[in-house]
């Protein structure tokens, strides 16, 4: 059986010197689809895709692109590689405009930029008519549409998004998940880490269930909805 296009395998680690918080751990996620790790605070489920992304130390298993082993990549260099990461905070550059934040994404390319920028309007349409203007001084839900649409310059082939949906209203994490869905369509694969656990598993082709850095229930996003256990202990449901 082959691999996924991206795999964080059987990943256990922590950071610098510190205690493991990752136990043997896996996180995949296969070409245009929307992989989500859900679970309760303090589960690892940042540190799980910082791992994939190579800002935490893997001491055992590996992390594969596309078949490759990346584990000893650093960050800049899994950019290259094709996956761009989106983190949850300081995601901008507050004092620039909206698209010299977007140009700033684009920094390893050596061509022609335009029609990618073209594409990250047409995607937030937004984003054009406000390019003149500072990104801090967009709102919180176009603050995100900034930092997706910059990451989206690189031209990934993998987008990695860290609580993409924090402290937005209900409307605009409706929205955000809908650009996030024709992401995905285009071909690049997303994997995202989502608090609003529910409605992230509505549009999740796979998802992870983690507790104290361990996979303690993995299927479809359908599967873990329906499941009694994941509702129970994860959804507030029955």
């Amino acid at each position: 059986m082959s691999d996924p296009f991206l795999i964080g395998d059987t990943m256990s680690g922590g950071y610098g010197a510190g205690p493991n918080i990752l136990h043997g751990c896996t996180i995949a996620v296969e070409k245009g689809e929307i992989a989500v790790i859900v679970g309760p605070n303090g589960a690892g489920k940042s540190t799980a895709m910082k791992a994939v992304f190579g800002m935490m130390d893997v001491r055992e298993g590996e992390v594969r692109l596309g078949g490759e082993d990346i584990t000893a990549l650093s960050p800049q260099a899994r950019v290259a590689k094709g996956m761009a990461f989106v983190p949850q905070t300081h995601n901008i550059f507050t004092s620039m405009t909206v698209e010299e934040n977007l140009e700033m994404g684009a920094f390893l390319r050596e061509d022609d930029i335009s029609g990618t920028m073209g594409q990250v309007y047409d995607l937030f349409p937004i984003l054009k008519d406000k390019r003149r203007q500072a990104a801090g001084e967009l709102s919180g839900g176009q603050r995100q549409q900034v930092a997706v649409g910059r990451a989206l310059m690189t031209q990934p082939t993998v987008l990695m998004l860290d609580e993409p949906t924090a402290g937005v209203s209900p409307i605009v994490m409706d929205e955000l998940f809908d650009r996030i869905i024709e992401v995905a369509r285009t071909g690049i694969s997303i994997l995202m880490v989502e608090q609003n656990a529910r409605q992230a598993l509505e549009i999740a082709d796979k998802g992870y269930v983690l507790v104290q850095g361990r996979n303690a229930h993995t299927g479809s996003g359908k599967q873990l909805l329906d499941n009694p256990d994941v509702r129970r202990t994860f959804l507030g449901g029955t």
